[in-house]
């Protein structure tokens, strides 16, 4: 096995736990719903996750363990892709925003300030704002 080889096999792990972490703050009230089935479709994805992946972690998402970036920087770069995988798709609305939201719970923003995190990183992605100009503003937004 090739060391590019072992850098694949955790690139794509770490992606399965993102998403199954992404499951479970779907499943949070019992139901995925339409608009979030869309949603984890589009996210699986971006995320190189197969089919049939994408199908064992819906059955057995409470398997793979919540991994949140220890990192605020990751934490803010996971949010990013997040927030700009619905706008790329203009599917902004209502269900999207509150899946946002239980998203940047799940990532590890304090639910007081998430409505105002998620509001801003929506604005910014929203104006076209690149990675780094997004993390700067995030982290600068109470000045």
């Amino acid at each position: 096995m090739s060391i590019s080889d072992l850098f694949d096999s955790g690139f794509k792990k770490r992606n399965e736990s993102h998403f199954a972490s992404i499951v479970r703050v779907a499943m949070a009230d019992g139901i995925i719903t339409d608009e979030e089935k869309a949603f984890l479709i589009r996210l699986a994805n971006n995320l190189s996750i197969t089919e049939g992946e994408y199908k064992a972690i819906l059955k057995d998402y409470k398997s793979h363990p919540i991994n949140p970036p220890a990192s605020y920087d990751r934490r803010l770069e996971r949010l990013y892709d997040l927030v700009r995988m619905v706008y790329v798709d203009d599917i902004h609305g209502e269900p999207e925003d509150s899946l946002l939201k239980k998203i940047a719970v799940g990532l590890g923003f304090h639910a007081v300030n998430v409505k105002y995190i998620i509001d801003k990183a929506s604005t910014l992605v929203s104006q076209g704002a690149d990675l780094d100009n997004f993390v700067d503003q995030i982290k600068n937004m109470n000045r």
